[in-house]
Formats: structure tokens, sequence, C-alpha cells
């Protein structure tokens, strides 16, 4: 078996479970959606940039409802969830002819959640060789377009 490390997240995580308030909540009661990194808002979830993306145009659907298992999400949030992520996954092959997509979601702590209580899917654009050697020898992450860019190449795509 051969394990990846990803040191580069630690300080991310330790920052995570050290902020006040929920950043998903904070985004939908946002009234500037640029500067809160909204793409795009549905009646039950919103798509949202991620701040520290793995790639460009990592996005995540996000319910407005703040619960902690998808469970507990109603059939509507549910369905638009997916809605969502379907259309977001199509914009990510369009905008940036991505090979394949990742799409996932982490519940709970022990499961890798940086953001613990309010569920989020992850959408992100992958590419065959799409990862370097930057972050394992320098502990960077290269990213070939500002947040401010990709946040107009998926308003416009989607």
């Amino acid at each position: 078996m051969e394990y990846r490390f990803t040191p580069w997240r630690s300080a991310y995580i330790q920052r995570a479970h050290k902020q006040t308030g929920c950043i998903f909540c904070k985004a939908k009661r946002s009234k500037n959606d640029r500067q809160a990194g909204v793409v795009l808002r549905g009646e039950h979830c919103f798509v949202v940039l991620n701040k520290y993306p793995y790639n460009s145009g990592h996005v995540m659907v996000v319910p407005y409802q703040h619960l902690d298992q998808l469970q507990k999400l109603s059939p509507a949030a549910a369905h638009e969830l997916i809605d969502l992520s379907q259309r977001v996954e199509s914009a990510l092959r369009q905008a940036y002819k991505a090979a394949g997509i990742n799409l996932g979601m982490n519940i709970g702590d022990c499961a890798g959640a940086g953001v613990v209580g309010h569920i989020h899917m992850h959408v992100l654009p992958r590419w065959t060789g799409d990862t370097n050697f930057m972050t394992t020898v320098a502990q960077v992450k290269v990213l070939p377009e500002t947040l401010d860019q990709t946040y107009k190449k998926l308003k416009a795509a989607l």
C-alpha cells in the first residue's frame, strides 16, 4: 500500500477548530456573494468557492440549514444538493476541461471534516498528473489562477 501525506493541511485543520461561528452560515448570510465566494444560490443550497482549494475550481455545495448529518437533510434539500453538484460537474468540465471530478463529503471530525457541524459536498476538477512536487518539497500549493478568476469563470459557466 502506498500512502500520500498532506502536511500542508495541518495548519488549516488546526485553525478551523479555533474559528468562531460557522463559515458556511456566514457565507449564507452575506450580502456580498462575490466577497463571500458564493457562486450560485438555490432554494435549499448554495455553491461556494473553497478558500483553500486542492485545485482551481474547487467548490462546495452547502445546504442553508446548519446540519451535522446528511440523514437530517430534508429530501428537497438533498435532491437540490445533488442537482447542484451535477450542475457544478458540468460547469467544471466546460470551464476547466476537467478529465475527472472528485465529489465527496467528510461528515464529522474523525472523518476529516474541516468544518464540523455543517455538512457540505466538495466538487473539484481533476486531470491526469495534476499533482506536483511543490506541495511535498516546499509545502506550497501552486494554483494557476486566483480565487477571483475562479469565481468569474465558474459564475459564467453556471
